[in-house]
């Protein structure tokens, strides 16, 4: 990018990770690879249960997120928000902890 030029728009966008995501913002053929990242991101902060705010519209935006939630391996579960959250028109998510390492079959005792 050149000084006063338009900004690169390759260049990742960051977004802060938090108890919820916001999809209006992102145009359709982005939604299941920013909710896929922010699946695992958001696990690896250590959220235990995350809000996916995909809009009441005709369905299409919220088929896709249930899609990706169905096949992540960090959703321990879903469903619609509760009416205060967005009702159907967000995604209450349960992540399922890390794994934790095991010590290849050996006891702590040795």
């Amino acid at each position: 990018m050149t000084a006063g030029g338009p900004p690169d728009e390759s260049a990742p966008v960051r977004v802060p990770i938090e108890d919820r995501i916001d999809l209006h913002a992102y145009p359709a053929r982005e939604v299941a690879s920013v909710v896929e990242e922010y699946l695992t991101a958001a696990a690896a902060a250590g959220y235990r249960e995350v809000r996916v705010i995909h809009g009441k519209g005709t369905g299409v935006q919220k088929a896709i997120v249930r899609a990706v939630l169905a096949r992540h391996p960090r959703v321990a579960g879903f469903a619609d928000a509760s009416a205060d959250a967005g009702g159907w028109g967000a995604t209450r998510v349960t992540l399922a902890p890390p794994e934790r390492p095991t010590s290849g079959g050996r006891s702590p005792c040795g």
